[in-house]
């Protein structure tokens, strides 16, 4: 009995912690969701110009929208979270990431991490890790985006890497993050023939190529950017479901250890009953 009640303070004691843990990622959920719907109107509107200038443009005047004839090198950034105890958050992008590894397993990869988990994956098999952010704690900011977005695409234009690429999750709903490989360089955006759409002409001051060679690091930027704000978002939703699910699995485990111990203690209770009948027919 006494066994049974030290466990059952001890489950308790875990469950106020989980408890709180789901707390304080559903206020961070909710920052994270209203950064990331902040930033969508700016990533839609660089989208659509980037693609719309690139079209008007020879691809010769920007090494970015270049395809490499030979594809020998790959530049990934693996995006995940610096802390666990998110279910299968990072698992899901470290085991993507080494799916897209043997896929491309006739291919040299650089790797630059940012999160403390994909990290610690990738540096324990060995792989080349070109440069790593660690320790942000989910709180990277813009200029934390353009570090690393300027890593990558120098890699890219001193011909280290290839393509590039980015795995990390993408978020759809508290309840649902979903790992996925994006392609960022070269930039390859569809042709009117893809799309079924003519395009628009504009009168562009200054001219398409300057604009095109200004705009397009900070078109790589904030999709890098966003990539992350998807990340961040996810991780606190993905926290709080996990943390949720261990709250009610400790009540679970309390109402079973409670059951067991109220069977133990009526089960004493019963034997010091039979005892004292026991004495009290013997002395008869």
């Amino acid at each position: 009995m006494r066994d049974i009640k030290r466990k059952i303070g001890s489950v308790k004691n875990t469950q106020k912690i989980t408890n709180a843990m789901k707390m304080v990622s559903a206020a961070k959920l909710r920052r994270a969701q209203e950064a990331m719907e902040a930033a969508l109107p700016y990533a839609d509107k660089i989208y659509e110009v980037v693609q719309n200038i690139s079209k008007r443009v020879n691809p010769e005047i920007h090494k970015l929208l270049q395809p490499k004839e030979e594809v020998k090198n790959i530049g990934v950034i693996v995006i995940t979270s610096d802390r666990g105890l998110c279910g299968a958050f990072n698992s899901n992008v470290n085991k993507l990431f080494s799916q897209f590894r043997r896929e491309h397993s006739d291919k040299d990869f650089k790797l630059i991490c940012v999160g403390k988990n994909g990290y610690e994956y990738v540096k324990r098999r060995d792989y080349e890790i070109e440069e790593k952010y660690i320790s942000f704690g989910g709180k990277i900011t813009y200029d934390d985006a353009i570090t690393i977005g300027d890593s990558a695409v120098k890699l890219f234009n001193d011909d280290e890497i290839d393509e590039l690429y980015v795995v990390y999750n993408e978020f759809k709903s508290v309840a649902s993050q979903i790992a996925k490989v994006k392609k960022i360089l070269p930039l390859d955006f569809e042709t009117e023939e893809e799309t079924g759409e003519s395009v628009v002409d504009y009168l562009y001051e200054p001219d398409p190529n300057t604009l095109v060679k200004e705009i397009i690091p900070r078109f790589i930027n904030f999709t890098i950017y966003s990539c992350i704000l998807e990340s961040v978002a996810g991780e606190h939703g993905a926290r709080m479901a996990a943390m949720d699910n261990a709250t009610r699995n400790a009540g679970e485990m309390i109402k079973k250890l409670t059951l067991n111990y109220n069977k133990a203690r009526q089960a004493a209770i019963t034997t010091e009953i039979l005892d004292i009948v026991n004495g009290a027919e013997a002395l008869k």
